[in-house]
């Protein structure tokens, strides 16, 4: 999630801010030393703290489809895994306080051979859990109480089987 790194770019920036009102009162030749290093500073943790989790959030994809789970990320690096449905086994969610206010969670994907998945921050994680538990098990009504309201069908009626017209 981005809070973090935007409570940092917000904190880099109030401080920067306060320290360059700070070094307006320096003498002539260091007030414009301590500007450049507080600015050289400031950029220096904007791009490390705020710019690099907000550009490998932009780059991370998670893609549910009816054959398949992608999930692709990275900037210089990218990489992926591709999951088809048929090898899925278990799929688990978790969201704690802070991620249900922002609906968000990490989803546990158990796959044939490998050890288990986890892919966090997963906008909505209780129905994309639902959506890939029907389509792994082939039954998108099984979360549902029959119902009771319509007879259940018998089946085509059959004849008496035997002789006829004696």
């Amino acid at each position: 999630m981005l809070v973090l790194p935007i409570v940092i770019l917000l904190v880099v920036i109030a401080g920067g801010v306060w320290l360059a009102v700070l070094a307006k009162d320096s003498t002539p030749p260091w007030d414009m030393i301590w500007l450049i290093a507080i600015a050289a500073v400031a950029v220096l943790l904007i791009v490390w703290l705020f710019l690099a989790p907000f550009v490998r959030w932009r780059t991370t994809h998670f893609i549910v489809t009816t054959d398949r789970v992608i999930a692709r990320e990275g900037v210089v690096k990218r990489t992926g895994i591709d999951i088809p449905m048929g090898r899925i086994n278990s799929v688990q969610f978790e969201h704690g306080l802070t991620d249900r206010i922002f609906g968000c969670g990490t989803l546990i994907i158990e796959s044939a051979s490998d050890e288990p998945l986890k892919f966090d921050d997963i906008p909505q994680v209780e129905k994309v859990h639902t959506y890939i538990y029907r389509q792994v098990n082939d039954n998108p009504y099984d979360d549902y109480p029959p119902d009771t309201t319509q007879p259940a069908d018998p089946g085509p009626q059959q004849q008496p089987r035997g002789r006829r017209g004696r």
